[in-house]
């Protein structure tokens, strides 16, 4: 952990989350006008809460149960974002090339998310289960 951590901004994986959420917007908005309502909607919405339920996390700490709960809501919403990404892929509003950078992207996350689930006691102050 090196860093001092004092908010949930400093974590790297809130960083991580928080730059793949600003790249799908970007790309979103090239997607057709038609999609607006749908995809667009679905693509952002999960993209964002991946950075809130780590937010949230952060905060609910004091007891690891909470905090791994929060966490996995992150991980089950960036495989959501996953998901509509391959739906954009598939429908051609994406280009190979981004879809996997984008990918690549999430499953590092998903990776960064799975090893503070699986040892809570790392970020958790002496806490109560």
């Amino acid at each position: 952990m090196g860093d001092r951590i004092s908010t949930f901004r400093d974590l790297n994986v809130y960083k991580v989350a928080f730059a793949l959420q600003q790249s799908v917007f970007q790309i979103s908005r090239t997607f057709p006008a038609e999609e607006r309502y749908s995809l667009v909607d679905q693509v952002r919405r999960s993209s964002r809460s991946v950075g809130a339920n780590i937010a949230e996390a952060w905060q609910k700490r004091t007891y690891s149960a909470h905090f791994v709960s929060k966490l996995t809501d992150a991980d089950a919403e960036q495989a959501e974002t996953q998901h509509w990404l391959d739906t954009a892929l598939a429908c051609d509003y994406l280009k190979r090339q981004v879809h996997e950078e984008l990918m690549s992207g999430y499953l590092r996350l998903g990776r960064m998310l799975g090893s503070m689930i699986l040892a809570p006691e790392k970020f958790c102050p002496a806490t109560r289960r």
